[in-house]
This record gives C-alpha cells, structure tokens and sequence, in this order.
C-alpha cells in the first residue's frame, strides 16, 4: 500500500510539475513575473471540476489529462476531437450514441484547455471588432462558438470543461480550426459580479419609444433608455464599410405586445457587435443611452447606440417608467400596421404565390452544398442560408446540429425541388441550440470551394431563391463535367471580377437575361428589416421553368439508349402490311438494324452539352468529351457547312441545337411476323452512338500552291522556293499514328497550311525514293510527283486563298454528270455526287457469296444499303441509286443516316448483271454530311400526272413515282402463293414441300401478285400488285381476302392467265370464283392508282423499239409503230373520288 501511495504521489507531482510548467508558459502575462496564485487557482478549478463527478472522488488529479495550448491544437492536432472534463463516462457514452451506428463521432482525447475569452482579434483597435469570439492565450488565439454567451465572460479567464475542436476542413487550407464551447466555461478566478443601479433607470417602454421617434420634433428627451421584450432580432449585415444588426423590442405583457407595440434599434458600434451573441428572443432588455439617427438609402428615422451605450437585462426592480407630461403622446394611440400578407399562402397573379413566415426548431441532417449554404433539416426540409452572411456559422453546421430559426421563410414547390425550402432573409435570425456530436463529413471538391462565388450570385446579381437553386444544381452538373482535368475546382468556382471573369458565371449569365426582369427590385437591408409590410427576396415566388440542365455525356449517352429501346417495337418497324409476307430471313434482316434520332428539342428541360471537343487519332473521328465519357460528333456550321477549321480542337465548346442519334443492332430469329410480340426470339441487342473502327492511316492527294512560308507578328510572311519544278504538282500526303486525328478536318476544294516547328526543312521534305528506299514509280505513274508523310509534331492549319498571291480556290464540291452515272459507257469509274439518303437496310455485300470459300461463308458480315435520291442540276424528278458499303469499310460512318443530304465523293461506279447502275466504297471514298436528317419529316405528294407524259423526256425528267386517275382494263394474270418463311417451298396445308424434311421452319406465309392492264386514255400499261394490294385491286375487304387466303391454304398454290399463253378454262371453286371476279365491274373500274416504275432509273438497260402493229378500222387495216407497254408497280390503290353534286349540277350548267 505504501508502495501504490508513493507511486501515485510521485504521478501527482509529475502532472503538478508538468501544470506549473504550461500555466507559466501560457497563461502568464509576459511582461509580469510567475504569480504562485494564478498557478494554485488554475489547479484548484481543475480539481473542482473534475471532482464534480462521483466516479471521480478517488482521484483527486486528473492525472490522465493534459494540458494543451492555443497553439498546440492549431498545429499538432490534424483530427477533429472533443474533451469532456466535467462529464461521466456514461454521460459520452449516452451523448456520443447521437451518432448513430456509423462511428462518426468526435473522438474523446482528455485535454485541459485555458484561455481568455474575448471578442476582439489580436490587438487590433475597438473599431475592428466584427461580433467574433476567441479563446487566447500567450501562443495565440483560436476563433470559438458558444451557444449563450453572457457579456461579462469577456476578458477573463476560464477552464473550458467541454468542447470540441476541429481542424481546417479545406486540403492545404490556410483558414485555422474553431472551438465549439459546449456549456458555460469555468471562471478561474470568481467573476465580479457589478452592483445594481443605485436608483431605478428611468426608462421607455416600446409604445412611447415609437411615438417619441415619430414626434422627436415637438419633444426631446436626451439619451434616453429604451426597456422591452426581445420579439426580432435582424442578421448581422456585414457591408463594405461597416457591421450592424437591428433589434426590435415589443412590451413586456403579450396583451400589449400583440397589440403591435414595437420598436426597433439600429446596432451599428463595433465594439457592440458581440451583443448578436448575446441577445435571445423572448427576453427583456435594457438600452441605454439611445440617440435618433436617419437610415441611408430607408430615409427612415430610427433608434441607434452611442458608444457609451450599455445592453442590460431587465430586472423589474431596477427600472422605472420614464414619465413624459406630453399632450400630444396621450392622444396618438396610432398602432403600426401588422404584416399580414406575407403569411398569405394564396396564388396571386397566375402562378405567382407568397411565402410564410413562421419560426421552427430542427436538426440538420445532411449537408446539401456547404458553400452554398444549403442543407437538408430533419431529413424533409431544404434550408438556405445563402441571403444571410453567415461566415461563422457555417463552419459549425453540420448533421447532428440543433438551429432555431426565427421569422424564417416556408416556399413550397421551388423549381425542380419538390421538397420545401425554409429560407431566411436579413430580417430574420438563425439561433444555435446545441452543436453536433458528429465528426465533420469528407466534403467534396465542389462543396468545398464557391462560397465567394455563390454570395457573388445573391448580393451582386441579385438571384430570387428558384433561380439561385437552379444556379447551384447547374453548376454542381458543369463542374462534374470539366473538374479537375478541365480545370481545379478553385479556378471554376473562383469570385468574378472585371479582367477576370469567372468562366462559371459566365455559362450561366445567357440564361438570367431571359429570367431576370430588367429593373426588377434592388435588395437594400434595411428596408429588408424594417419595412412593413414585410418585403424581401423571398416574399414572392413563382415556379421556375428551368432553363436547361448540363447532363454529363455519359448520362445522355445512357438516356439516348434507354429511350432507344424503350421505342424499340418490331411491328412499328415493320407495318403488318409489310411484314405478313416476309419470310423469315428478310424479316430479321429488316430488324437487324434501325436508329433513333432524339433532336435537343425533346428533352425536357431542355438540355445543354458542354465539353472539350477532340480530334482523336485513335478514333478517327471528333469526338466531344467530358469527364465522365465522350461521343463522336459531327458539327455543322448554321449555313450546314463541314467544320474545316481545327483550330477549335481542344476548346471548351457549348452547343444547344444538337441530334443524338442511336444506333439499334439486333439480332433475331422470328420464324414469322405472328412471333413479332415475343420478345424471346431476340438473341441480341445492342445500341451504340460511338464511331467505326479506326483506320490506322490515310492518304490525301493534291496540289502544291506555294512554297513554305514563316511565321510573322501580323500573319504568314510570303511564299519561299519549295526547290521543285512548279508550284502547282501534284502532291501526296500520308498520315499516319497520331497525325490521322486531322481527318475529320479535310475536304476537297479546300486550302490548308501544314506547319511545322522548329527550323525549315526545305530540303528534306520531299525525297526521290519513300523512307524504305522504294522507288516513287508508282505515284509518278498517277500523275504524282511528290510524297509527302505528315509528321505527329505538325498541326494543320485553314489557310485562305488571300494568303497565297496569284491562286484562284474553286469552293464547288465535285459533280459527276447524270450522264455519266446512268450510263453503260463509264463501268468502274469514280464518280462524285450529293444526295439524300431515303433509306438505309443490311443485305449480303454485292458478289460476296462468289469471292468466299464454302468455309468461310460464316464469316462473311452482312453489308450496308443505302438508296439514295440524287441531287442534280436541272433534274425535276431526282433518280434513286443503290449505295453498298462492304468490307474493310464496315460499319460506315457516323452521318449516313436515312434523311440526311451527303456528298459521296469518289464512289466507284458498278453495272450489275441485271443491267443496274450501283456503286461501291473504296479506299479513295470521301464523305462529307452536309445536313442532318430533319426533325420533321414531311412527305411531299406524288405528282399527279398523264401515263402518257412518262412516254416522253429524258433522265431526270420523268417522275419515278407519281400518282394518275385511270381504269383497270384487263387483269392478265393472278397467283397466290404460301410458301415456307424459312426456305420459301410451296407449304400445302401449311407445311413445307421439301422433300428432305430438314426445314426448322413450322410457319407459312402467303404471297399474292397481280398484273392489271390500265389506262387512261392517253396509254396504257401493266401495272403489279403484290400482297396486300392486290385485295384492293380485286375490291375485296380485308375480311373477303382473308377468306380468299384460307381457301388457297390448301393447295398451296393458286395460279390464274386470263389471256395469251397459258389461258385455261378453271374448274377449281377458287379459281372459278377468281375468273368471274376478275372480270366483273368490281374489278375492271376506274381506280385512283400510286404508282413507281418498274423499270428504276439506274436500269440501264434499252429500251424496247417501238413495234408494227395492225389495226382495223372498218374494213380498213391500218399498220402503225406503238411504243412497248408502260410497266408500272402499285404503290397503292383507292377508290376515285366521286364529285359532289354541287360540282355535278356546275358541270352541266
């Protein structure tokens, strides 16, 4: 036992050693000598207070604490923490579980902690104090929090028996931490406590106060002291030159003060900014020595502090009524007017509606954005605190914080926010009722920086709340896209100021002008404060429309493909017209590829892509890039010109008007258009908006227009001798690596300018043998004289024909002649055109099936149709072309969409066996999309026209589709098919013919055609109708011709020759019915017939001469030339429209 006591008293004398060492070091004045009774003191208040509990008795030293300085918490202790002097272990135990199950909370280190607390920074003047608290000692001091201070702490000093303390929450911040004080501190020495008055203070309840203020003319009181309960107390307004805050006091019984008895006071002293501190609603105080003073800007008289002025509380005991022999106060009984309308939740002026004004108690529970001031309270509400200056505050707000708000704001429905928003102005006040037990979160980057930013968008720009929100949910969207890489957070969320504007601001400024009225109301704070009815930012409010949202890329991406399939219907694609008669092969062929094209103008709101645009080498294609993904793009200039400039590579771009196009693959088994609804058959789906494979190289052949030229302070100096022949060879340039990122850039007619660093290199720019040592034969034998490989270092350039004297640019893109493409005279050539693309579907490339070995037939990739409509001069009726793009040039390029006008640009030019004129991609085949498919299809009618204008004119001036009035003379023939959907045998009875039993096929599907003979009295023709339309040739319902099918389903195949070869008398029920149908009035009618040639115009094969044919005339024979019958397709099929009887009795009138 001896042992243990001379231990402890050996520890005891240690942490007494080690106490007089830090209290002298720290807590001394330096210019005085040790005082013993400071020392003593200070241990005595730290025995008392640790012995304060009960587990404590049995040790009279904490001998597990230490003490610690203003200066060692600043720089040793990194980790938020917390000291609890005073309290039990069950007592942190009991507080700590606020935290929850997360393990958030503040850990407990046992600290002693001493120091003066005053209000005023350092030893700056009494001018400078701005309302701040501090704790000092001789290392320095630490700013602090303190839920209720009382005025005559200050300048003593105190244990500080509990508190928490947490370090700078910004990476490689400069800021210090702050103390947050929990309960009241300990006084080391026993405060003074001052005497009362010695007489009662005359003073002046809120009712003669205001109406001495209104009067102050007629009567004057000297300094008068002012009496009343605490009912408003402003924010503190911090403005460029000065602090101040506004209270208002009301009368002490709720009888007067409900009756409207107020009186406000101006605080503007810097030595009495600390008072914001200490003033608590509901309470009664005392102001002493008050003077009247006119606010600036109000131009209202108000009550205001001297400098000698004192805030007291009230003790009835000590105060007396001020009595003023005054006639004129007893008769003025005018009450203030109350305001009542800004507690009026009732819509005005459409959607424009008033906030309440109430008081709530709650418990932060998330942080929102901390430099926006904005948080989230007992988990329902939104709470910003952006239109108050809370500086202070802000650090110590944070989950697990308990706030009282008074006269706060209640908005409902604020913009794209559906929870409410308790908002506060100056004219209300913000109390904290306990602090957090929770560490600090981890903030983002974006919440981080801004603060100075985001008052710049409430105090300068002038932003309402709805506005505001949408501000910082725009911003929160373009910092994720450019931060870090793009920029630091610290330079995007940077405080703007002319010469240098903040680029946040900036994007953001093209909206305000459209939603922020010109003229509208400028926020002065003491109108703000004192004006009744109350008028403020937030008074009025109305549902914003957001203006437009900065989805990432990666967001848009996944939108466009969601929306893609969630559009995605087979039927849709395929009218059941269509796709009834379709065997299995065509039908999945027609699916296996379809896009979808989502113009900005459907998003809702709408939306605004912000990115880097970027010329990849290994893409091969510009692409728009943020953080998050990047997407091919094409751009277009407004006149739907090609980007050719790259000097927009790498720039920060924004683009409003935009198509996102998404591209559907699909691969499928659907046995029949029946299994359309079943999704099973689908094997694979896959939706991309990113661009083909790469090419590693490319090649650009042209022509020399001058020699090298040097880089000058005003331009390009003037052309030098290149030391070849002459200025205009040919010439040919090879990429490859990172220089094919220029390939996006280059189209023909167009001047460009290479530009190489460093010194010339004139002479080793052009060599007589390539870089292996191969021969240049080859390129001499085409016409090229010079090669030339671009090197990764060099940049390309626009150049412009004013640069180079003497040189004339023709801007016109190659045109091949109508002639030369549908003719028989230029097989494989290269040929250039434009066009517009009317259709786009996969089929088997062209003689594919003849250049492949048995084996490798599963290898073949399906190829690319488009047919396209070409743009000729002077050509009223533009022909269609078949396109086929095959392998190594799958899949095609971005742009190649249905709808979009391109210029193909060296296609070769191919006749197949049929005699069709169609064409191929090469590697010399240039692209280049002149517009975007538009947002709206509109489909012009065909033309109207005679069957014997389609007899006259050449190329291009006879519609290819059109529309005549005309009468079914004959029907030739009539054949109705079912066939298998797997392998296209006749199926009797529904099941297949082939003898091998080998077909997985177990569905039929029915085909029908017929060939009418028409006319109209200027010729005739041969018109077929497939499927569908030839129930309305035949006048059958759809009903009728289901039966008709049903009855043909048995033999399989029913096949009718009404005249010339083959012509047979039918004795089958169905043909027989056919036969008489055939010839009965409901078929040979007149008819209102949409038509397109049989013979398209890239069919280039001869026409029929004209024939000798004999006609009777009476007994006369008359030999005549007729020309060959029009062929035609049926397009469609209706029913002439009968005219009225008006028109009828105009007729024969």
């Amino acid at each position: 036992m001896a042992a243990c006591g001379a231990q402890a008293s050996a520890s005891e004398q240690a942490w007494l050693e080690s106490a007089q060492t830090f209290i002298q070091a720290t807590l001394f004045p330096a210019d005085q000598e040790p005082n013993k009774q400071l020392t003593l003191s200070v241990i005595d208040c730290v025995k008392k207070t640790w012995l304060s509990q009960r587990e404590n008795r049995d040790f009279p030293l904490p001998l597990s604490y230490s003490f610690v300085s203003v200066q060692n918490l600043k720089t040793q202790q990194s980790l938020p923490c917390c000291s609890h002097l005073s309290w039990s272990t069950n007592a942190y135990q009991t507080w700590s579980q606020g935290a929850g199950s997360g393990g958030r909370v503040l850990p407990r280190q046992q600290l002693l902690l001493l120091g003066t607390l005053i209000d005023l920074s350092g030893d700056w003047e009494q001018e400078c104090r701005s309302g701040g608290l501090y704790v000092r000692d001789n290392t320095g001091l630490l700013d602090c929090e303190l839920i209720d201070l009382d005025l005559s702490w200050l300048g003593h000093l105190f244990l500080f028996p509990s508190w928490s303390y947490l370090p700078p929450a910004k990476k490689n911040s400069v800021g210090e931490g702050h103390l947050e004080l929990w309960g009241a501190p300990v006084p080391v020495f026993p405060l003074t406590i001052s005497p009362g008055p010695l007489s009662p203070i005359p003073v002046l309840y809120p009712a003669k106060a205001s109406r001495l203020l209104r009067h102050r003319k007629k009567h004057k009181v000297k300094e008068p002291n002012l009496a009343g309960k605490l009912v408003r107390l402003s924010a503190l307004v911090v403005t460029k030159s000065k602090r101040y805050f506004i209270m208002t006091l009301g009368e002490l019984s709720e009888a007067d003060s409900q009756a409207g008895s107020q009186v406000s006071i101006i605080v503007q002293i810097p030595a009495q900014m600390g008072w914001h501190r200490v003033l608590r609603p509901d309470r009664a105080y005392v102001l002493t020595k008050l003077r009247v003073t006119k606010t600036r800007g109000y131009g209202h008289y108000i009550w205001t502090t001297i400098p000698s002025s004192d805030l007291i509380p009230l003790r009835p005991d000590s105060v007396r009524e001020l009595e003023l022999d005054v006639p004129f106060l007893g008769a003025d009984l005018r009450l203030r007017p109350q305001p009542t309308s800004s507690r009026d939740s009732r819509a005005q002026d459409g959607h424009v509606r008033n906030s309440k004004v109430l008081h709530y108690s709650g418990t932060v529970t998330r942080v929102l954005n901390e430099s926006a001031s904005l948080y989230i309270l007992d988990g329902q509400l939104i709470l910003c605190l952006a239109y108050q200056q809370l500086h202070g505050l802000r650090r110590v707000i944070r989950p697990g914080v308990r706030l009282e708000l008074r006269d706060v704001h209640l908005l409902q429905a604020v913009g794209e926010e559906t929870r409410p928003v308790l908002a506060l102005c100056l004219h209300g006040t913000i109390l904290l009722q306990s602090f957090s037990c929770l560490k600090p979160e981890t903030l983002p980057s974006f919440e981080v920086y801004g603060a100075s930013l985001y008052e710049q968008l409430v105090w300068e720009y002038q932003l309402g709340l709805p506005l505001y929100l949408w501000a910082m949910k725009a911003l929160k969207e373009l910092a994720s896209k450019l931060c870090p890489y793009v920029l630091r957070y610290q330079q995007f969320l940077k405080h703007s100021s002319p010469g240098n504007p903040s680029l946040a601001l900036q994007l953001l400024a093209p909206s305000w002008d459209a939603l922020i009225p010109p003229g509208g109301p400028i926020r002065h704070a003491h109108s703000e404060i004192l004006e009744e009815p109350h008028n403020c930012p937030h008074q009025k409010y109305a549902q914003l429309q957001t203006p437009y949202s900065f989805p990432t890329l990666f967001a848009l991406e996944k939108e466009g493909q969601c929306r893609a399939w969630a559009t995605f219907d087979p039927k849709a694609l395929l009218p059941l017209s269509e796709a009834a008669h379709l065997t299995s092969c065509q039908l999945n062929r027609h699916l296996a590829w379809s896009w979808l094209c989502l113009p900005s103008s459907v998003f809702q709101p709408a939306q605004v892509l912000l990115g880097v645009l970027v010329a990849s080498s290994k893409k091969g294609c510009l692409q728009l890039r943020d953080l998050k993904a990047s997407l091919p793009c094409m751009p277009l200039t407004e006149t739907s010109q090609p980007l050719t400039d790259p000097k927009l590579i790498g720039c920060l771009v924004w683009v409003e008007k935009f198509q996102l196009v998404v591209e559907r693959e699909v691969r499928s088994s659907f046995p029949s258009w029946k299994e359309l609804d079943t999704p099973d058959f689908i094997q694979k789906k896959h939706a991309s908006s990113q661009p083909p494979k790469p090419a590693l190289s490319f090649c650009v052949s042209g022509t020399w227009l001058c020699g090298t030229q040097r880089k000058e302070r005003s331009g390009w100096g003037p052309p030098q001798s290149l030391g070849v022949e002459n200025k205009d060879q040919k010439v040919s340039l090879i990429f490859l690596g990172s220089s094919v990122r220029w390939f996006p850039f280059l189209y023909p007619n167009q001047v460009y300018r290479l530009v190489a660093p460093g010194p010339p290199q004139t002479a080793t720019l052009f060599e007589t043998e390539g870089p292996s040592g191969t021969s240049q034969r080859p390129l001499e034998l085409a016409g090229i004289q010079s090669c030339l490989t671009v090197q990764d270092e060099w940049t390309l350039e626009l150049g412009s024909s004013q640069d180079i004297p003497n040189v004339q640019i023709s801007r016109a893109l190659p045109e091949s002649s109508l002639t030369h493409l549908l003719s028989d005279n230029f097989s494989n050539s290269l040929v250039s055109f434009s066009a517009e693309i009317l259709s786009r579907i996969l089929c088997e490339p062209p003689l594919a099936l003849r250049r492949i070995k048995p084996e490798n037939v599963g290898a073949v990739k399906a190829g690319v149709k488009l047919t396209v409509a070409l743009e000729m001069d002077g050509c009223a009726y533009p022909p269609h072309l078949d396109i086929f793009i095959e392998e190594p040039h799958l899949p095609p390029q971005i742009g190649l969409l249905p709808g979009a006008r391109v210029h193909f640009s060296q296609l070769e030019k191919k006749i197949s066996r049929s005699n069709s004129v169609y064409c191929c991609f090469r590697p010399s085949t240039s692209v280049q999309v002149l517009s975007f498919p538009p947002e709206t299809k509109v489909r012009a009618p065909l033309p109207h026209i005679y069957l014997s204008e389609l007899l006259q004119g050449g190329q291009g001036q006879v519609p290819f589709q059109a529309t005549t009035s005309c009468h079914i003379v004959l029907v030739l023939s009539l054949q109705i098919l079912w066939v298998c959907a797997h392998c296209t045998s006749i199926s009797p009875q529904g099941r297949c013919s082939r003898q091998d039993h080998n077909c997985p096929a177990q569905t039929a599907i029915s085909q029908a055609n017929v060939r009418l003979l028409v006319e109209d009295g200027t010729a005739e023709a041969t018109v077929t109708c497939r499927n569908h339309h030839v129930a309305a040739a035949l006048g059958l319902s759809p009903s009728e011709w289901t039966s008709v099918l049903e009855c043909a389903r048995g033999p399989g195949r029913v096949a009718l020759q009404f005249k010339g070869p083959g012509a047979q008398t039918e004795s089958e029920p169905l043909a027989l019915f056919l036969r008489t149908l055939c010839d009965s009035p409901s078929v040979l009618r007149p008819v209102q017939l949409s038509f397109a040639l049989e013979k398209r115009p890239s069919d280039i094969t001869p026409q029929e001469p004209a024939r000798l044919q004999q006609f009777q005339c009476g007994e006369l024979p008359l030999l005549t030339r007729v020309k060959p019958r029009l062929r035609l397709v049926c397009l469609s099929l209706q029913e002439p429209e009968l005219p009225s009887p008006l028109e009828i009795s105009a007729a024969s009138s």
